[in-house]
This record gives structure tokens, C-alpha cells and sequence, in this order.
């Protein structure tokens, strides 16, 4: 089993800045996986948002690219997601998870973004 505890969410202004953290738990060899971030706003399906391969390649979603980074420290079994120039639009409860996703979901960080 693997646990999963998302942090750093809060409340900014348009165009401001966050870092998201992620520690893993558990029966887990974070090393061997891809991880990623996910969100999901209210009433809204959860989304890919970035990844992390085992082999350092990163991807992300176009509603992100250029503004997010992720990042990972596997001795820590971590992984970030540094915001920046956050939007309205980027409002959303932020989870970590295996890429593809596992069934092991955290209770994920909000993220408040005004305008």
C-alpha cells in the first residue's frame, strides 16, 4: 500500500506563485516510477497536469506548460510542482500519483487562485 500526502496549496492572487510537495509511503519503489500531478476543480473531472519519468523526461499539459515545473528528489520519495504566474482557471484540488495513476489517491492541496 502507498501513501501519498500532498502539501504547500493555499490562497494567491493572479499571478502569483506556489510550491507543491509530495511525499511517498509505503510498499513503493518511488525510483522505478513516473510520477505526476493531477487537479481537479470544482465540478470538473480530474486532470493530468505534469510527469516526471523515471528516465527525467517531463511532460506537461498545455494549460501549463511554460508556467509549472515539476520535479522530483527520489532519496526524499518526493516530487514538487513549483507554480507560477497562477490564473483563476488553475483553482483546483492538486493530487501526486503514479503515472498512470494508481488507486491510492491522497486527500490533495487546494489551490486558490483570485483575481
Amino acid at each position: 500500500q502507498v501513501q501519498l500526502v500532498e502539501s504547500g496549496g493555499g490562497l494567491v492572487h493572479t499571478g502569483g506563485s506556489l510550491r507543491l510537495s509530495c511525499t511517498a509511503s509505503g510498499n513503493f519503489l518511488f525510483r522505478f516510477r513516473s510520477m505526476a500531478w493531477y487537479r481537479q476543480a470544482p465540478g470538473n473531472q480530474r486532470e493530468f497536469v505534469a510527469r516526471f519519468g523515471t528516465a527525467g523526461t517531463t511532460t506537461y499539459a498545455d494549460s501549463v506548460k511554460g508556467r509549472f515545473t515539476i520535479s522530483r528528489d527520489n532519496a526524499q520519495n518526493a516530487v514538487y510542482l513549483q507554480m507560477s504566474s497562477l490564473k483563476p482557471e488553475d483553482t483546483a484540488v492538486y493530487y501526486c500519483n503514479t503515472d498512470p495513476p494508481s488507486d491510492n489517491w491522497g486527500k490533495g492541496t487546494l489551490v486558490t487562485v483570485s483575481s
